[in-house]
């Protein structure tokens, strides 16, 4: 909705800021959501005589914050450092296949857990730009990067790894404003690191709760961001 707006009117009026694009470094900052996932593989063990099965069951906007430093390589190219910081939240419903309620530790049915999210991620992009037309400039950006994850508490049954690397593919659009650009962007990431801390690394782990690990077999981290970027 917002680009439908924007564009009519980044259309009509004058050209701003025609030589924003031939800086050789520029900065900015980033504010936006987003909403985080899990690519889950099941092990279809049997455990204690059941079969568990795992998946996403609510996804949950989170708010994403970051910081832009941007190195211009020729008129179409750019490579960017974009490190940033983004919270989040997933809900992952468990279920077994003889339909038995599912009991967990405290002694009470439980048959979803909640799993948050504080990763700092530090991804570096290179960003491809069509030609400018008057005030607005669209672009694809593509890139990878590592993040390390803050969120998560020890003391609950699934406890995620910490360390991830991922890759990250979008598109946005350029504004050019009297004093600024205003960018909106849309990217989606695909993580590569299996996520699941497995039982034997997990201590003071009540027996009861083991299911819900061990009914994973990978699970990888998944994220669609939608920023505003400031430059």
């Amino acid at each position: 909705m917002l680009l439908l707006l924007l564009i009519p009117i980044a259309a009509k009026a004058q050209m701003n800021n025609p030589y924003v694009d031939d800086k050789l470094i520029h900065f900015g900052f980033f504010l936006g959501t987003n909403i985080m996932s899990y690519g889950i593989t099941e092990t279809q063990d049997t455990i204690d005589g059941e079969v568990y099965h795992a998946r996403v069951s609510t996804v949950l906007p989170g708010f994403s914050v970051g910081f832009i430093t941007d190195l211009r390589l020729s008129r179409h190219l750019n490579l960017r450092l974009c490190p940033a910081l983004h919270f989040g939240q997933r809900m992952i419903r468990y279920k077994n296949e003889s339909g038995n309620p599912i009991r967990g530790s405290e002694d009470s049915y439980r048959n979803e857990l909640e799993v948050l999210s504080l990763p700092i991620a530090i991804p570096l992009y290179l960003k491809w730009s069509a030609e400018r037309e008057k005030n607005y400039r669209p672009y694809l950006i593509f890139g990878g990067g590592v993040q390390y994850d803050f969120g998560g508490q020890k003391e609950r049954p699934l406890y995620q790894q910490k360390f991830d690397y991922f890759i990250d593919f979008g598109f946005g659009c350029d504004f050019y404003m009297k004093w600024f650009k205003l960018c909106p962007e849309i990217k989606y990431q695909i993580g590569f690191a299996n996520m699941v801390t497995p039982v034997e690394q997990r201590t003071n782990l009540p027996k009861q709760d083991e299911f819900y690990i061990r009914a994973l077999g990978r699970m990888r981290n998944q994220m669609i961001t939608l920023v505003f970027n400031f430059e």
